[in-house]
């Protein structure tokens, strides 16, 4: 075996070295753009090559002679300077001009017209600042076709400066909530006034291409030259872009990694390029051993002549393992992952297989093919030793804390069944290990809404069967109808006995519950129509963990046991329902369309009862006042 002083420098370390430098570091410059040139240059590594999904727009609105000025907006990460700068190399520009230190730079196009280019706006002091503003304005709101400008900015960023502009000059500025508007509402700007947002565009689309990029980078062929992979050995830097490639194993891993981002940014995350990179950066490159854990070529043959192959797992630094937790959790996206609760939740199943799976004769065949077959990151000697320790009962892991060298493993062990279980495995779910059960479902749905197909009928019935228990606190078991329940008046109250109306679980006539996409965030949502014609319905965004919280009570769950946030939402959205319903019931009455209570003083009451088979029902009750 080789040690460090055998190869001084194996043929890929300058790119491995310059990959490292987009991980999880404390000082990870690379991934702003103004460095990469430079980084480049001194690593003398082909760059990273990711599209520019709006260059084209940007270029066809920034060519149009009466277009106005162009806003390119996002958060920290987004690539807003990246677009910026390609745009005005795409316009003519030059790279030394735009790598001075002028943050506001000018560019006169063909056409004769000056553009304004603003690579950054919160480095611009407020004088700079008002000179681009004010072209803006001119621009977007007027007739002025000579200048125009582009601006990159984070959300906060321009909206501060313009309502400080807007103070000055003592008026609220014209811009300012038009262009709040478009990004919290997605409503229109001004005519001549573009506005790209690139917070909207991440996804997981977004993470495929950009592992692809990494892991397919024609700098890994060096690898083939390199003689620490060589004879058998196991390169951890090697065997982790492996694993990332597509053809891999059908490329499962990168599909399932997607589907956790897909749910993420359907939760409401938002994972912006450079935090993919530095997530792609630390699955190829994480060793816990590691300075700052990650990985340089330098590091194998020590990590080899250890027998440390196994702590530089892609399964755990999916989830930042290798890193110090606050280093980790200081990334979105390592926050975002570690909320599905990987390696902690799991199936007795599962864990039976992991402890018991190699001594048990009904289990070993999955325990062969689902464990022992990994030799590296899976049945390791490692693993195993420490299996043996555990089941074993030795005394050192029957102490306090003789367990945990295990149970790491096995929290690990978990990560990397989530991404190697079979599809479609009715003993082993892979979604079962995370704290999203339902999330299969919830990706199945969402994609059907998207393809305008109908949902299936078995999620359909777990969202009616789950908002009955919710409305009513009662363990009924309806699903053709949703009943709409209140204590005797608008009250949050979490048991609800008197049905003030209810609605089928399927639109019917105008009438009742539909799952469809918001046009808005391009989210499913809840609509239920309590009549027909418009404004007579109620909207509930269905979120990845709104509906794995309908799921599990309709499992049985209790609805405080899961999320107390999801049951306020719901029983917010119950309340929208019941004033709603008693806005209808007005109208009627004001039409002569509803009798409502007899003249003679009697109540009805509709209360909702359960039968022994767990099917709810209102019986209606009169009451009357005494005499």
């Amino acid at each position: 075996m080789p040690t460090s002083n055998d190869v001084t420098s194996p043929p890929s370390s300058a790119w491995v070295r310059f990959l490292r430098s987009y991980g999880p570091t404390p000082n990870n410059t690379t991934l702003f753009d103004e460095y990469v040139s430079a980084a480049l240059g001194k690593a003398k590594v082909r760059p990273i090559l990711l599209s520019s999904p709006l260059l084209d727009q940007l270029k066809a609105r920034a060519a149009s002679a009466s277009a106005g000025s162009i806003l390119i907006a996002g958060t920290a990460g987004d690539g807003k300077t990246y677009h910026c700068r390609s745009l005005w190399t795409e316009m003519g520009g030059q790279d030394k001009e735009w790598a001075a230190a002028t943050t506001l730079k000018e560019l006169r196009v063909a056409d004769g017209r000056l553009a304004v280019f603003v690579k950054d706006l919160s480095e611009l002091p407020s004088g700079e600042s008002d000179r681009a503003l004010a072209i803006l304005e001119r621009s977007a709101l007027g007739d002025d076709d000579e200048e125009f400008v582009v601006i990159a900015a984070n959300h906060g960023q321009i909206l501060d400066r313009l309502r400080e502009l807007g103070a000055r000059q003592g008026r609220a500025h014209p811009l300012r909530k038009s262009i709040q508007d478009a990004f919290l509402l997605q409503s229109p700007p001004p005519d001549r006034l573009a506005i790209f947002d690139l917070s909207r565009t991440t996804s997981r689309d977004s993470l495929e291409e950009v592992l692809s990029a990494v892991a397919g980078h024609p700098e890994w062929e060096n690898c083939a030259r390199c003689p620490l992979k060589d004879e058998g050995r196991i390169c951890p830097i090697f065997e982790n872009r492996k694993r990332l490639l597509r053809e891999s194993d059908g490329g499962k891993l990168p599909r399932r990694l997607g589907d956790l981002v897909e749910v993420a940014r359907l939760n409401g995350w938002h994972l912006p390029v450079r935090d993919l990179l530095a997530l792609t950066a630390n699955m190829i490159l994480g060793h816990r051993d590691a300075k700052e854990g990650l990985m340089a070529c330098s590091d194998i043959a020590r990590i080899q002549a250890n027998g440390a192959e196994e702590r530089g797992s892609l399964y755990a630094n999916i989830f930042g393992a290798n890193l110090p937790r606050l280093r980790a959790m200081d990334r979105a996206v390592f926050r975002a992952l570690s909320s599905f609760g990987i390696g902690e939740e799991t199936t007795n199943v599962a864990d039976g297989l992991l402890v018991y799976g190699r001594d048990d004769a009904r289990l070993s065949p999955a325990f062969e093919k689902l464990v022992e077959a990994d030799t590296v990151y899976g049945a390791t000697a490692g693993y195993l030793s420490a299996q043996r320790r555990y089941l074993e009962g030795e005394e050192a892991a029957r102490t306090e804390d003789g367990p945990a060298e295990f149970l790491a493993r096995l929290a690990g062990q978990r990560r990397r069944l989530f991404f190697t279980l079979p599809d479609g495995d009715v003993e082993y779910p892979h979604w079962d290990m995370t704290a999203f059960k339902s999330a299969g479902e919830y990706l199945a749905l969402t994609a059907a809404l998207v393809a305008k197909k109908p949902i299936s009928e078995a999620t359909r019935t777990q969202l009616a069967r789950g908002l009955n228990r919710v409305m009513t606190g009662l363990l009924i078991d309806n699903a053709e109808r949703v009943f709409v329940a209140s204590s005797g008046g608008f009250t949050q109250s979490r048991v609800s006995v008197l049905c003030d109306t209810e609605a089928p679980s399927r639109r019917q006539d105008g009438r009742g519950m539909q799952v469809r996409i918001n046009s808005q965030s391009g989210k499913a949502m809840l609509d239920m129509a309590l009549a027909p014609g418009a404004g007579n319905s109620v909207t509930f965004d269905l979120t990845p963990i709104r509906f794995e919280f309908l799921s599990r009570v309709a499992e049985g769950s209790l609805p405080g046991s899961f999320s107390n946030e999801c049951l306020e939402d719901l029983l917010a959205f119950k309340a929208k329902l019941l004033r709603r319903a008693e806005i209808l019931k007005k109208a009627r009455l004001a039409s002569g369309d509803d009798e409502g209570d007899a003249d003679d003083g009697a109540l009805t009451l509709n209360f909702i009862e359960i039968e022994q088979s767990g099917h709810g029902f209102s019986r209606p009750v009169t009451v009357r006042a005494a005499a």
